[in-house]
């Protein structure tokens, strides 16, 4: 079969199934389109990959995650964010940005911690005599009952951003509630908040773990 030959016949075949193609094009398009404004406006679903997060979040869990509330307000301390850590660089190719904005063939790396220092806070992580180690917030210990163990910490060393330093704007202290199994703040320093992706806010998988991530109890300093 020559060029022309073949030519023709994909020609007649086009103008034959015409409808069906038509049809089959519109609902793709349709799709993405969809999958690009739920992700983007309302939330995506997560996996958890490892136990930074114990024992809130555990390896396997399935979680949803919302964007909506970025476009009226911050993130408040004990929120559980997941964002792009300072490190990943993100490129803004077009399949980058497809591959962002639809979740297909995204491979960009996205951490998931809580917020701990605001804008504005001054914050340090230190230990006490028996080992303890405590966030302090402008001075003030804070309370968390969600971490895993508050003795289960590495040793703050000179390469690591334990503080005392002040939270400059825009930028939040994140840690992970699994604070010696958690690479976070501590190694990697502050977060812009143009990195945030969005806040978790449901644990849906599985069953026998479904649960709310909205911290309620109050952490006033």
């Amino acid at each position: 079969m020559n060029r022309e030959e073949l030519k023709s016949k994909l020609i007649k075949f086009y103008e034959k199934h015409r409808p069906a193609i038509k049809e089959t094009v519109e609902t793709v398009v349709f799709v993405i389109v969809m999958v690009i404004i739920i992700r983007f406006f309302v939330g995506e679903i997560r996996w958890i990959p490892s136990g930074s997060m114990r024992p809130t979040l555990i390896e396997g869990d399935r979680i949803f995650v919302e964007r909506f509330s970025r476009f009226y307000t911050t993130p408040k301390r004990g929120d559980i964010m997941v964002f792009y850590p300072p490190f990943e660089q993100l490129k803004n190719t077009p399949w980058k940005l497809f591959a962002r904005l639809t979740g297909f063939f995204c491979k960009d790396i996205a951490y998931i911690k809580r917020v701990v220092g605001m804008p504005g806070d001054k914050y340090e992580i230190k230990p006490d005599d028996t080992g303890k180690y405590t966030v302090y917030i402008n001075d003030k210990p804070l309370d968390e009952p969600y971490i895993r163990s508050p003795y289960d910490y590495p040793p703050c060393t000179q390469a690591m951003f334990c503080g005392p330093a002040v939270i400059p704007p825009k930028h939040y202290l994140m840690l992970g509630d699994n604070r010696g199994n958690s690479q976070d703040g501590r190694y990697w320093g502050l977060l812009s908040e143009d990195r945030f992706i969005g806040k978790a806010v449901f644990l849906f998988w599985p069953f026998t773990r479904v649960k709310t991530l909205t911290y309620k109890k109050s952490l006033s300093e």
